[in-house]
């Protein structure tokens, strides 16, 4: 795909930056459990205190409260953070790098579905890795679902991001590793770009 006319870049994180892999908590939760996995995967989407969290519509104790509930688990809160961050594997290098090339010559956003956990998580491998508090150093402006209140694939998160910083649509690409996720920038008029491997980026900005 050519980035010829694009101006603004908005990145999502998991999956793109951060290498992720989900299943990784679906097995912490199994084990914290006692469910057998494939059980697990099968209620974790009948749940919708996942999504409630992940727009900030309730708080990091009431997350953990429900956790246990879900799990039907005593366990700690330092239990549940472990688990639940587990999804979150290392942000490479070359990533970084890719953002700080990118910079100078287009507008980056991040657009990330997250939660309050989860950014304490991955702030600190950032803080780790490059010595800043946080990715935002790297971007114009950083939108986490949590925060602002909205969600992907929903077209109002893009919409706000489009509107905020006043940007042409036709000149902003976002890049996701979820299909769904496209389908919503697509409808606010955003060019998209399917991530099915976080180094595909590379290709893309050679």
């Amino acid at each position: 795909m050519s980035t010829t006319g694009i101006k603004n870049i908005i990145f999502d994180l998991g999956g793109v930056i951060i290498n992720l892999a989900v299943e990784e908590t679906y097995k912490a939760f199994s084990q914290l459990g006692n469910v057998p996995l494939a059980e697990m995967k099968s209620k974790v989407h009948t749940h919708t205190f996942f999504r409630e969290y992940e727009k900030g519509l309730i708080t990091d104790e009431a997350f953990r409260h429900q956790v246990r509930e879900f799990l039907k688990a005593d366990i700690t809160d330092n239990q549940v953070d472990e688990a639940w961050n587990a999804m979150l594997l290392d942000i490479p290098h070359e990533r970084i790098k890719l953002l700080e090339r990118l910079r100078p010559d287009f507008n980056l956003f991040l657009l990330s579905n997250t939660n309050n956990i989860h950014l304490q998580c991955f702030n600190q491998q950032v803080k780790n890795l490059t010595g800043h508090d946080s990715l935002d150093v790297y971007f114009r402006k950083a939108y986490y679902s949590h925060l602002v209140k909205m969600a992907k694939p929903d077209v109002e998160i893009y919409e706000f991001v489009i509107h905020s910083n006043q940007l042409n649509p036709q000149e902003t690409i976002f890049l996701d590793d979820n299909l769904d996720n496209l389908i919503g920038a697509n409808k606010a008029g955003i060019q998209t770009f399917h991530v099915k491997h976080p180094d595909q980026i590379f290709s893309l900005f050679t």
